[in-house]
């Protein structure tokens, strides 16, 4: 692989500077010294322990990307100059888009106005529809692959504009072409492993099943609500139940989305023939952007769906500790397309559960790296969750939320529809006063439980701490945490923990995001971060693959100091 700036590849291309690294390639700004023009290079990477076989598929699957972005002629499609090879190795050279991904965009201001990200969403689905038409399907769409070159007219158009730019769909790295002469190149994984960003996998294809263009509208749709949201809508804490829920779960009822809500539920509707073509979807999404109605069938009002009465999902995760519950797909109280039956969606998460449990079927995470898209600036998360609208490090996480609405419903958004605020945006009441979000009249703020006064109509932000809801007694606080049976409940986890034994051991990591938990213990070691301490910590299997391991409650929502998360059982 080339050393660094002002290399040459192929005699002509010299490097500037590194744009993007990804699990396959370099991207690097460069100059067509014979046309005299800046491109983007992107360069196969090399690793020592990688085999023949192996250096071949990442060739391949280059020479691929190449042909499959030429094939679709497009101004949302990255155009392709020229493929040449740099010792030994492809190389691919396209255009250069100045701008960052939408993935760096998020990471940097925060989730975006439901109508910005219409706007951005009929532009991918255009592009999308034009490689559908050329018989390309993209497989891997997701924020990382969206370019934006004017990401400074985010936020500052004027009521009934929405002037988002150019909007390019990049990395045709997993295409697959529908193409005769294309042979078993149109298959370039090992058998029965599945390709793609977990977070935006569509249903049938965590399923093993082949992918269309439904799964690239799917992942289109799974991608809007991270932008709208603040995270993934199925995002668990393995990759065993983020497939489950994909599978299995209704759409989290999107808080912040408005008119785009009802669209998002018809782009990820779990039958892919009930999804609406690129060229559909386009129209119903430029229609939210332009502040007009979508158009959409009326659907009846959300209504209750019982929880399972038992565990029925076979946990495949390794060494699970004895009395362990079974893992079981989250049951909200409401959804928008409740399930016709519970056999129905038993099959389904059973089916994902094969996918993983199967013999010789693995998972290949194509891209969880730092994306690797022309781009000006590579940003990215190093634990790989989406970016929420509150940073991917600061979250309200210590405080009781005073017994408001809030807290009873785990979800990336605050009550009232925005994204959480940083630790010291939000402070917990102390004694004589409302908390900052509380309007209640009671006469503390309370941030122990049980000693919030009663306070008529009073509305408390994340992290406040006012008088009790709606006028009730205010003797406890809301569950910051949901069973969903199997001996589990899901919390809200504000920023990426590290996760230990319950010796004191440093084991792995927890992501941030919705994740399921079994219990809380005080094990008498506290964990302090900024004004949060705590000597409660929480039971679960973390990201990094461990089982039966803690992690302080500092970093779940909900919780005040030295007690434990409100909804969350003591071991």
């Amino acid at each position: 692989m080339s050393s660094g700036e002002n290399d040459r590849l192929a005699g002509r291309y010299r490097l500037i500077e590194q744009l993007g690294r990804g699990g396959m390639g370099v991207v690097w700004r460069a100059v067509d010294e014979v046309l005299g023009r800046e491109v983007a290079v992107k360069e196969l990477r090399t690793y020592s322990d990688m085999s023949a076989p192996e250096l071949g598929d990442l060739r391949l699957r280059m020479q691929r990307e190449a042909r499959a972005a030429a094939r679709v002629r497009h101004p949302g499609v990255v155009a392709v100059h020229d493929v040449t090879e740099h010792e030994g190795r492809p190389v691919i050279v396209m255009e250069l888009v100045e701008g960052p991904s939408l993935d760096g965009v998020l990471a940097e201001r925060g989730a975006l106005d439901a109508r910005e990200a219409a706007a951005i969403g009929a532009r991918v689905l255009e592009a999308l529809a034009a490689a559908h038409r050329a018989g390309v399907l993209h497989r891997d769409v997701k924020p990382g692959n969206i370019l934006l070159e004017s990401p400074q007219a985010l936020g500052s158009a004027r009521a009934g504009e929405t002037p988002i730019g150019r909007v390019v769909l990049t990395d045709f790295g997993i295409a697959a072409m529908d193409d005769p002469g294309d042979g078993s190149a149109t298959h370039l994984t090992r058998s029965g492993e599945l390709v793609g960003s977990l977070d935006y996998l569509a249903p049938e294809r965590a399923q093993g099943q082949d992918p269309g263009p439904a799964s690239d509208v799917w992942a289109l749709g799974a991608t809007l609500y991270a932008a709208v949201e603040g995270s993934s809508p199925f995002r668990r804490t393995s990759t065993w139940s983020t497939l489950s829920a994909i599978v299995a779960e209704p759409l989290p009822e999107p808080v912040r989305a408005g008119r785009l809500g009802p669209v998002l539920r018809e782009l990820m509707h779990k039958d892919p023939a009930r999804r609406p073509d690129a060229d559909t979807a386009a129209r119903m999404l430029a229609a939210v952007a332009e502040g007009r109605d979508p158009g959409l069938p009326q659907v009846p009002a959300p209504r209750p769906v019982a929880p399972p009465r038992e565990a029925t999902v076979r946990d495949v995760l390794p060494h699970r500790p004895q009395g362990f519950g079974p893992v079981v797909t989250q049951q909200p109280t409401t959804t928008v397309q409740p399930p016709r039956g519970r056999g129905r969606a038993l099959v389904a998460a059973g089916v994902a559960a094969v996918v993983l449990a199967g013999a010789g079927v693995t998972y290949a995470l194509v891209g969880t790296g730092d994306d690797d898209g022309t781009r000006q600036q590579a940003v990215g998360s190093a634990s790989g969750a989406s970016p929420s609208a509150s940073g991917a490090q600061d979250g309200t996480g210590g405080a009781w939320n005073g017994g408001g609405a809030s807290a009873a419903s785990p979800g990336p958004t605050g009550k009232d529809g925005r994204a959480s605020a940083s630790p010291g945006a939000s402070r917990p009441a102390k004694d004589g006063k409302g908390g900052t979000g509380g309007t209640g009249s009671g006469e503390k703020g309370g941030t122990t439980p049980g000693k919030a006064p009663t306070g008529g109509h009073a509305t408390a932000t994340p992290g406040g701490a006012g008088g009790a809801a709606g006028g009730g007694t205010g003797s406890t606080p809301a569950p910051s945490c949901q069973s969903i049976g199997g001996g589990k409940s899901n919390c809200q986890v504000w920023r990426t923990a590290k996760s230990y034994r319950y010796d004191g051991g440093e084991m792995g990591v927890l992501n941030a995001g919705t994740n399921y938990f079994y219990c809380q213990v005080d094990l008498g070691r506290r964990e302090t971060y900024g004004k949060w301490t705590n000597t409660y910590w929480a039971r679960t299997d973390d990201d990094s693959g461990n089982t039966n391991v803690y992690v302080s409650v500092v970093y779940l929502k909900g919780g005040a100091n030295n007690a434990p998360v409100p909804g969350l059982p003591v071991c």
